[in-house]
């Protein structure tokens, strides 16, 4: 009986590459960890906690934002005024939105570098950041307000990972507890947060506090940060990955609870979202998301018989 041929060790060298490429990169787009997570969820309840957002729907798909051709980054809701705000970065502009993506308003920014982010903080204050000089400026938008300068505003620089162009990407307010979520797109991908900023009572001494999680910040199988946003009713933080096209529940502890996927195909999407760059949410739980250069989309969660 002829014995079998045995490969030829070219062909397990080979063979031992490849499988170690493909190792590398799955581990590269933390897709194993991503993977586990979902198996997890299929034999766990979800937690009565939980936002839940893979029950979320797409309602409104990618709107076209009428009048704005530069490309928009971040996206903020303001309780007070029941709008949108967001900025561009080429023009520097601040930009006021309706919930169904009409611009209401624009304004110029003067001296902000490189606006990424933008977060409601109370009734006409808000902080944008510039994401290559890692500056956090404090603004106040009165109704007749035309033009910002940031050379006139409250700020502070925090200087930690400067590595180029890869800096404060998104940016949420805890006003409760005080705190200014900073995301760090990545290399190193990381979520600061500051305590002390903006000042909000000129009584006290000016005392400006910076932590990180690392357990946290370890455990998100997200390729990058775009966008953040914390949920005052639970206290649950949602980290927005463009890379990952994902959308990433955190609880208080900073262990991650669900996940929205804004590919095509799930959540009701007809196309996959090609560059999300903000996310927001109202008190009513509804998510509005822009898109570069100038995509707007809202999902909601199917209301419960």
């Amino acid at each position: 009986m002829r014995r079998l041929a045995r490969p030829k060790p070219l062909i397990l060298i080979l063979s031992v590459i490849m499988l170690s490429a493909l190792i590398a990169i799955g581990q590269y787009l933390r897709l194993f960890e991503r993977a586990w997570f979902n198996l997890h969820t299929l034999w766990q309840p979800l937690s009565s906690q939980s936002i839940g957002l893979d029950q979320y729907r797409v309602e409104i798909e990618a709107r076209v934002i009428d009048g704005l051709d530069d490309d928009v980054s971040a996206l903020t809701f303001d309780p007070v005024r029941k709008s949108l705000f967001t900025v561009t970065n080429k023009n520097a502009e601040l930009i006021e939105m309706s919930l169904d993506g009409k611009i209401l308003r624009r304004v110029a920014l003067v001296g902000f570098g490189d606006p990424e982010a933008v977060e409601f903080i109370s009734a006409d204050t808000y902080v944008i950041t510039d994401e290559r000089e890692q500056r956090l400026i404090k603004i106040h938008l009165e109704k007749d307000t035309t033009f910002l300068d940031a050379s006139e505003a409250e700020q502070i620089t925090l200087g930690v990972h400067m590595t180029g162009n890869k800096g404060f990407e998104g940016l949420a307010y805890d006003s409760v507890g005080k705190r200014l979520f900073v995301a760090k797109e990545r290399d190193p991908m990381l979520i600061y947060e500051v305590q002390g900023f903006p000042h909000y009572n000129p009584e006290k001494s000016y005392a400006v506090h910076v932590v990180n999680n690392p357990k946290r910040d370890a455990g998100m199988f997200v390729r990058d940060l775009s966008s953040l946003q914390y949920d005052e009713r639970s206290g649950h933080l949602l980290a927005l990955s463009d890379e990952s096209r994902l959308i990433l529940e955190l609880d208080v502890d900073g262990r991650p609870l669900s996940t929205m996927s804004l590919s095509k195909g799930r959540q009701g999407l007809q196309k996959t979202v090609p560059q999300a760059e903000g996310i927001a949410m109202d008190d009513d739980g509804t998510m509005y998301l822009v898109s570069e250069p100038n995509l707007f989309y809202v999902f909601k969660k199917p209301v419960q018989p």
